[in-house]
C-alpha cells in the first residue's frame, strides 16, 4: 500500500503529529536560568547511562527551535506534541522563571504561524532535582507541587495551547526510577514504586482540576504506555500472570483516571510489598477529576507473559536473564519470553497486531473514549554511507503497518483521532544515551545538522495525501 492509500484510510480531521521531549532535545541544561532536573544528576552517575552520555547538549533544539519549526511545517505536520521541562519553569521546584516561559511562548507562536497545533506534555520524566531531594514521586506534596507548577505553564500558554497532557508514562516514571532504578532517579524501592504511582495519579487529578479552571474548554490528556499483554498460554496459570501484570502496569493508572477507582487485583497483588497507607479519604477522587477528554496511547511492542516456576532462569521483557531489579512489582514470579518476531535496535519484538488489539481493548473497556496514538516508531540503525538517501526502509515498513493496524482499529470502532510518529529527531534515549536513534530526521551528533530520512519523505507523502 502506498503512503497516499494509507493516508486515505482516515479522516480528513484525523491528526498527523510527530512528538519529541525536552530533555531528550532541547540541551541549554544550565541556560537562562534553568534548574538542574533528576535526568542531569542521574546521567553524570558513573555507570546509569550508556557511554557516559546525558542531555546538556541533546540535539540543541533550544537554539534551533525555528530551524526545527521550519522542518515540521515542510513536512506537513498538522501537530506537534512536545513537553515542558519542569526545571526551565521552576528552578529548583520553587518560583517562576520567567525566560522558561518565554521560551515555550516563542516556540508555541512559532507553531501556530506555521499551521502546527501545539500538544503540550507537562511532564517527560525532567522533576527538578531538590523536589527528588524532598522525596520525590513518593511524597504526596510532589503531586501538590505538579499542580501548582501546571497553573503556572497553562496560565502563561493557555490562550495559545488547546491540548494538554498531564503525564506522558507514568509507569515508567514510577517503576523504571524508583523499583527498576535504571531511569532517573535510579531508587530500587518497590514500596515507594507503588507510592509513586499514586502520587501521579493524584497529581494528574490535581493538575487536570488547575488546567480546566485555568483555560476553559482546554482538552485534557493523559498519555500512558498501556502495555498489551498478553498470555503465553490459556493455562490458568498464565493467564493469571497477565491479569497480575496488567494490574500493576495499566490497571493501576487506568483505574483512577477513567473509572475512578483501584483495582481490586492489584491490592492483592502487591500485598506483600505495601498496605496502600499512603492512599487518603477522597485521594481517588481526586485522580478522577471528572476523566480524561482524550487517553493518549504509546505503543511500541506487545508483552508476552508466562508464570514462571523457578526451575530455570527467569526471562525479563527483552528475553535476559532476569537476575536484577525488576519494574514488575508484585510479579516475581512471572517472566518474559521471547517473542516470534523480528525485533528493532531496542530488541523489541516487531508486531503491529497488538497495537490494534490494545487500542479495541481500550475501546471495550471504556466506550466511547477518544484515543490518540501519542507515540509509535522504531529505532534502527542508520544507514551511514558517504552519499546518497538516508536509507532507512525498516523504519518505513514499521510505520506502514503500525498505521495500517491504527486504521484497522477504527474500522473495528475505536475511536481514534490522530497519530504522532516518535520521534521527529533522532535524541537522547534516556539510558542508552545517543546509541539508538528513533528519529525519522536523523541528527549528527557532532554538528547538530538535521538530514531528512527516507522514512521523513515517506511520511511528509502520507501528510500531504492526508490533506483535504
Amino acid at each position: 500500500m502506498t503512503a497516499a492509500d494509507l493516508a486515505h484510510r482516515f479522516p480528513s480531521d484525523f491528526v498527523w503529529g510527530a512528538a519529541t521531549a525536552s530533555y531528550q532535545i532541547e540541551g541549554a541544561a544550565t541556560t537562562d536560568g534553568r534548574g538542574r532536573s533528576i535526568w542531569d544528576t542521574f546521567s553524570t552517575t558513573p555507570g546509569a547511562v550508556l557511554n557516559g552520555d546525558t542531555g546538556e547538549v541533546a540535539t540543541d533544539h533550544y537554539h534551533r527551535w525555528a530551524e526545527d519549526v521550519a522542518l515540521m511545517a515542510q513536512l506537513g505536520l498538522r501537530a506537534y506534541r512536545f513537553s515542558v521541562a519542569w526545571p526551565r519553569i521552576q528552578p529548583g521546584g520553587k518560583g517562576t522563571n520567567p525566560a522558561g516561559l518565554d521560551f515555550y511562548a516563542r516556540l508555541v507562536d512559532a507553531l501556530l504561524d506555521a499551521g502546527i497545533a501545539p500538544v503540550a506534555t507537562l511532564y517527560h520524566w525532567d522533576l527538578p532535582q531538590e523536589i527528588e531531594d524532598a522525596g520525590g514521586w513518593p511524597a504526596r506534596e510532589t503531586a501538590e507541587r505538579f499542580a501548582e507548577y501546571a497553573g503556572i505553564v497553562a496560565g502563561s500558554l493557555g490562550d495559545r495551547v488547546a491540548t494538554w497532557t498531564t503525564f506522558n508514562e507514568p509507569w515508567c516514571v514510577a517503576y523504571l526510577g524508583y523499583a527498576a532504578g535504571v531511569h532517573a532517579p535510579g531508587r530500587r524501592e518497590p514500596a515507594a514504586a507503588l507510592a509513586a504511582a499514586h502520587h501521579l495519579n493524584l497529581g494528574h487529578g490535581l493538575a487536570t482540576r488547575v488546567i480546566r479552571d485555568t483555560v476553559p474548554g482546554a482538552t485534557v490528556a493523559l498519555t500512558l504506555n498501556v502495555h498489551h499483554i498478553r498470555p503465553a498460554t490459556d493455562a490458568e496459570p498464565d493467564l493469571d500472570a497477565a491479569r497480575r501484570v496488567d494490574a500493576v502496569a495499566n490497571r493501576v493508572f487506568l483505574g483512577p483516571a477513567l473509572s475512578g477507582s483501584y483495582p481490586d487485583d492489584l491490592f492483592r497483588t502487591t500485598a506483600g510489598i505495601t498496605d496502600w497507607g499512603f492512599v487518603r479519604d477522597g485521594d481517588v477522587t481526586t485522580a478522577h477529576a471528572g476523566g480524561v477528554d482524550v487517553l493518549g496511547v504509546n505503543y511500541y511492542t506487545p508483552t508476552v507473559v508466562r508464570h514462571w516456576d523457578g526451575t530455570a532462569a527467569r526471562l525479563t521483557a527483552d528475553g535476559h536473564d532476569g537476575s536484577g531489579a525488576s519494574p514488575w512489582v508484585g510479579c516475581e514470579d512471572v517472566e518474559f519470553p521471547p517473542q516470534p518476531h523480528p525485533v528493532t535496535d531496542m530488541g523489541w519484538p516487531v508486531d503491529p497486531t497488538g497495537l490494534r488489539d490494545l487500542l479495541l481493548r481500550l475501546s471495550n473497556d471504556y466506550p466511547r473514549l477518544p484515543m490518540l496514538v501519542t507515540e509509535n516508531g522504531a529505532a534502527y540503525p542508520d544507514d551511514t554511507r558517504p552519499a546518497g538517501p538516508l536509507r532507512d526502509d525498516d523504519r518505513i515498513a514499521y510505520l506502514d503497518t503500525h498505521i495500517a493496524a491504527v486504521a484497522d482499529a477504527r474500522d473495528a470502532g475505536a475511536d481514534v483521532r490522530g497519530y504522532f510518529v516518535w520521534s521527529l529527531l533522532d535524541n537522547f534515549e534516556w539510558s542508552f544515551g545517543y546509541s539508538k536513534r528513533f528519529g525519522i530526521v536523523r541528527v549528527d551528533y557532532a554538528t547538530g545538522e538535521r538530514s531528512w530520512k527516507d522514512s521523513a519523505r515517506w511520511y511528509q507523502q502520507l501528510l500531504a495525501a492526508a490533506r483535504p
